[in-house]
């Protein structure tokens, strides 16, 4: 697998107009997107920080997967993704390397991304996603 750098870190927040504010506030950053992914049932937001961006996930549906995270464990990091250049053979070599997938294809993400996620009782509790951007090729 080819990863060329941390895509983003995910943080699961209650109320994303509030957590924008306090990103941009305490660290001067600036919110550059915000968008909802139906299928997901997430609205998002998203900040760079170099190279790297941080991704605010609001639930748009206690029953959708950031529902029940902060649910279960509350507000938090809830995830790291991971920019790859093929995500189809990075899902296929990780599977065969013993992990657990959710996603065994690509399916659409934020930003338009390419995304598929690794289970985190497989990767050591840290729930990971593997990004490609297609048109980056």
């Amino acid at each position: 697998m080819n990863i060329s750098h941390i895509e983003h870190i995910g943080i699961a927040v209650k109320n994303l107009e509030e957590s924008i504010l306090y990103w941009e506030k305490i660290f001067g950053l600036k919110c550059y997107a915000v968008e909802e992914v139906k299928d997901q049932k997430v609205k998002t937001a998203f900040f760079m920080v170099g190279q790297t961006k941080i991704e605010l996930l609001e639930s748009t549906d206690p029953e959708g997967p950031i529902g029940k995270f902060i649910e279960n464990k509350g507000e938090g990091i809830h995830h790291m993704a991971f920019a790859v250049n093929d995500l189809e053979k990075a899902l296929a070599e990780t599977e065969t390397n013993g992990i657990r997938l959710i996603d065994k294809e690509p399916r659409k993400g934020a930003e338009g991304l390419h995304i598929g996620f690794l289970h985190p009782k497989s990767t050591y509790g840290v729930l990971t996603e593997l990004c490609e951007d297609k048109n980056q090729k």
